[in-house]
């Protein structure tokens, strides 16, 4: 292909990708896929499925014969889970469940959900501290009304305009070795990035909870609900003081000054009162002095969690992926680190990353080499604080870390699709491991995953949601 052919054909092919976003959009808003059933190719209970032909992959790509884009692309902001991606069946399934779900988020706006009084005050809340990299305007000002976060916000005009700067950003950072189509096309319709999977995971935890009447496992989203519950379970929960209150004084203050009175959860008060909890060895040497309690994100997902009716087997609850979240010097929490992958089947250490761009907020991120629009690409090998290396190390005991989530989310909440486990390696001789708590919108910390287990999970679960949310419908369902 020429340079000019490919130039002339790039505005067609980015208008071809955005009509498909707008047209899979609004088909799931507003269209035939609001009140029809949602079933995929793969579904075994229909013999012709509901999803239009733009979302599904064409025969030609099926078998790898594509004529207009014949060249293998290898270079895009995906390419170091699954190189060419575009081209991929997981693409059409991303993209359909992507849609689907950004729909919802509309359907779920003004209703109830499980941690605040609407859906509306938790991405408002959610947002308040996260910005479009180098814009420093909080997205929280987007989404105060259904307008404005329809038109002018975060879905019909931020998308495409996010999606087509991110395509050309890449492509000047790789010299033109990536295609702008391909990865606007990834941008815009199966975004694999920490933030569009987060707020996948978000709206699907959104629109199960609701339509399941909140299941008794979301209440674990409750910092005391969850130590009191795990420690019931025999779950290895971090330590908690059991003492009415403690009383808090400045070494210097006088005349009633510098002291607090804390009354502690066990006494029904607002504190969980807790002896600080230290690093264990593996995971202090990776460190700077100074540094935060670092932590394994892990994710798990529970195929009970699609018929809350029916009893689940530890079996059904899968763990997906694990991050180490290397804390930086001076920070006081491990949410300022970073964010190294680690392989769930070996436990090495990956390379590693961060988002931290995603929280930088005033108009002064805006000026030139202020805020970078993207960070590494999981190349970093050693802990800035100290040119600590990291990757390369091997997590003790990785199948028993998984094993304990697993397990877990199992005896807590197997009735939450996905949850986010927090889990230490402590220097506790009498408790090296336990789990510091959980979070059921839940953020994979840019870790890497089996994305297909992932998918079929989420197209499945899809399809259950939508068959529920047709029954709301029919019976003029009210939620409270």
């Amino acid at each position: 292909k020429t340079t000019m052919g490919q130039a002339i054909s790039l505005p067609f092919k980015l208008a071809s990708t955005t009509l498909t976003f707008y047209r899979g959009f609004f088909y799931y808003l507003c269209g035939k896929g609001r009140y029809t059933s949602y079933l995929p190719p793969s579904s075994p209970s229909s013999e012709s499925t509901t999803i239009p032909s733009y979302l599904l992959q064409a025969p030609s790509t099926a078998t790898g014969n594509d004529n207009d884009d014949a060249e293998n692309i290898t270079i895009s902001s995906s390419s170091w889970t699954i190189s060419n991606f575009s081209k991929s069946p997981l693409f059409y399934q991303h993209a359909r469940v992507h849609l689907y779900s950004l729909a919802s988020a509309f359907y779920l706006y003004n209703k109830p959900h499980y941690r605040k009084l609407s859906y509306k005050q938790d991405i408002v809340d959610n947002f308040a501290n996260v910005a479009i990299p180098g814009t420093g305007l909080p997205l929280s000002l987007f989404v105060w009304n259904k307008p404005l976060a329809l038109a002018l916000g975060l879905v019909c005009t931020a998308s495409p305009i996010c999606s087509f700067i991110a395509s050309i950003h890449l492509w000047l950072k790789t010299r033109g070795k990536s295609s702008i189509s391909n990865e606007y096309a990834i941008r815009l319709l199966a975004p694999d990035d920490w933030f569009s999977y987060w707020r996948l995971n978000c709206r699907v935890a959104g629109m199960h909870a609701l339509l399941n009447d909140i299941p008794v496992g979301y209440e674990m989203e409750n910092k005391w609900t969850f130590l009191e519950e795990g420690s019931k379970c025999d779950v290895p929960v971090s330590p908690y003081l059991d003492c009415p209150a403690i009383v808090v004084k400045h070494r210097n203050e006088e005349g009633g000054l510098g002291i607090h009175f804390y009354r502690n959860a066990t006494d029904g008060g607002d504190w969980i009162i807790q002896e600080r909890i230290l690093n264990g060895d593996w995971v202090t040497q990776h460190l700077p002095q100074n540094a935060p309690l670092s932590t394994f994100r892990v994710i798990t997902q529970s195929r009970g969690a699609l018929d809350v009716s029916k009893k689940c087997a530890v079996e059904d609850v899968t763990a997906l992926s694990c991050v180490f979240r290397a804390g930086r010097m001076g920070a006081l929490t491990d949410h300022d680190s970073i964010l190294f992958d680690v392989d769930v089947k070996t436990g090495k250490v990956l390379g590693g990353t961060t988002n931290a761009h995603w929280y930088r907020l005033g108009l002064h991120e805006v000026l030139p080499g202020r805020c970078p629009w993207r960070s590494s690409d999981h190349d970093i090998t050693h802990h800035p604080d100290g040119d600590i290396p990291v990757s390369g190390s091997v997590v003790p005991n990785i199948r028993e870390m998984l094993h304990l989530v697993e397990t877990s989310h199992w005896k807590l909440c197997p009735d939450v699709p996905l949850v986010g486990w927090d889990v230490v390696l402590s220097a506790d001789e009498k408790l090296p491991v336990c789990l510091l708590e959980v979070n059921l919108s839940c953020n994979f910390f840019r870790g890497s995953f089996d994305r297909k287990v992932y998918l079929d999970f989420l197209e499945d679960m899809v399809g259950r949601l939508q068959e529920m949310r047709l029954m709301a419908d029919r019976d003029g369902k009210k939620f409270k």
